[in-house]
């Protein structure tokens, strides 16, 4: 069985600050991390080859500039079998949707049984990347993952829903998306550390490894039907207006008068 982890290299958030004048992201200086959703999901798929001790094998991909390869060695170093790193120019400026179709042409490329992905980037929380990923290899999938466990050939999945939970069989090949809670990652060990910067290869896909897997129009800056206009800090609210010593009914009265003045009542 070939589980195959997408994983992204991400700013860390409680370090990143905004530039007052262009109000983008300051990265000069900004640590870098393994997304922590992606990283629960790593360790997921590292616990499930150990349960089910049958040859099965964990591979990670990310896509992202030449030093994500550092997030990859990490993954290797946690215990992954192999890794890849789908980079390329051209794939520069990709939103969701460009970098979602590039992820599939690397995993169709790659091969999988199982595919992993985190539930959402810390950096964009925009929560799409992976069920994308799953639309474009026309797999089925299930979202918010807080337990996933394999009978035979069928993934059984423990979704997170509000107040409850569902449990979802779903047959492979499929997608699922894995909260942060889903499993607490093991720490490197020196020998994973030695073995990731030594023995072990991060391999490269580049554009043209990838292009028959996609239409050159739909990924990139130019094939990206979304973009970000703007980045800003959240602004602070004025002091609000306090009533003391009043009696419940003037309370609820007060309240009223102001929902109806912004018309929401």
């Amino acid at each position: 069985m070939k589980i195959v982890v997408c994983i992204k290299q991400v700013p860390d958030t409680t370090e990143v600050k905004l530039d007052p004048v262009t109000n983008t992201l300051i990265r000069d200086g900004v640590p870098s991390i393994i997304n922590p959703d992606d990283k629960s999901g790593i360790e997921s798929a590292l616990q499930l080859r150990e349960r089910l001790n049958n040859g099965s094998t964990v591979t990670i991909v990310s896509m992202g500039p030449p030093q994500a390869d550092v997030a990859l060695r990490e993954a290797l170093a946690m215990g992954a079998d192999d890794a890849y790193l789908v980079s390329a120019r051209e794939f520069g400026g990709s939103d969701t949707f460009a970098t979602s179709t590039i992820l599939a042409a690397g995993l169709k490329k790659i091969g999988y049984d199982l595919v992993i992905t985190g539930r959402q980037a810390i950096d964009g929380d925009t929560a799409q990347v992976g069920p994308q990923i799953a639309e474009h290899l026309d797999i089925p999938q299930v979202s918010y993952a807080e337990d996933i466990n394999i009978e035979g050939d069928k993934v059984i999945v423990k979704r997170q829903f509000e107040d409850r939970y569902h449990i979802i069989e779903l047959p492979m090949p499929c997608l699922v998306t894995a909260l942060a809670e889903l499993a607490t990652p093991r720490y490197m060990s020196v020998g994973g550390c030695f073995d990731a910067y030594r023995e072990k290869e991060v391999k490269v896909l580049g554009f043209e490894d990838l292009k028959d897997g996609f239409d050159p129009a739909n990924i990139g800056l130019k094939g990206s039907p979304t973009n970000v206009a703007k980045s800003f800090t959240k602004q602070a609210k004025g002091e609000g207006t306090i009533y003391k010593d009043i009696s419940a009914e003037d309370a609820v009265a007060a309240i009223v008068a102001k929902l109806e003045e912004r018309h929401i009542i």
